[in-house]
């Protein structure tokens, strides 16, 4: 009578672990490492334009860093084809804001700190779900002291300055977060 009781745990144990690793294998959950939540069933492609520098004060280099920048986030973190025009996803826009003011200021009176900024203005279009499309600017900003030039810190604080603004630009089009 025992063995009796026992065919019957073990069955019904196995049938219980066979539903459970069914239920398991039918509820899986997706996610992404990139951050993207792109439907690449819809979406395939996305074209860039330039974005052209309309701030009063200009460092020439910011329209090309930028762009080559934004592409090269879209280009690892998306499987999106690049166009040069016309993609399903479109985005375009200007930095519309390039500026320096004194941040702090020392005991002998002079100015102890920096403060750089850049804003870009972002037009975006999505164009399988124009509930997505926006256009929204985007800041950053970056310190440095006042003893240094300009010259001598604008590339490295461009650059971290871009990668923070691009972000932002990713998380609004296609992280949508």
């Amino acid at each position: 009578m025992d063995w009796i009781t026992n065919r019957k745990k073990t069955i019904w144990c196995m049938t219980v672990l066979s539903l459970s690793c069914i239920i398991l294998y039918a509820c899986t959950i997706s996610y992404s490492l990139n951050g993207s939540s792109i439907d690449y069933n819809k979406v395939k492609t996305i074209s860039f334009d330039k974005f052209p520098i309309r701030s009063a004060y200009v460092w020439s280099p910011m329209e090309s860093m930028f762009y080559n920048s934004l592409v090269d986030v879209y280009s690892q973190k998306t499987k999106l084809k690049l166009l040069k025009r016309n993609g399903d996803l479109q985005l375009a826009g200007e930095i519309t804001e390039y500026s320096q003011t004194n941040k702090s200021v020392a005991a002998d009176g002079y100015s102890a700190q920096t403060q750089l900024k850049i804003t870009v203005n972002a037009r975006f279009v999505n164009t399988q779900n124009h509930a997505q499309d926006f256009e929204k600017q985007f800041s950053a900003t970056a310190e440095y002291p006042s003893t240094q030039q300009l010259a001598a810190v604008q590339e490295q604080l461009v650059t971290e300055m871009f990668k923070d603004i691009i972000d932002q630009i990713f998380n609004a089009t296609v992280a949508q977060w």
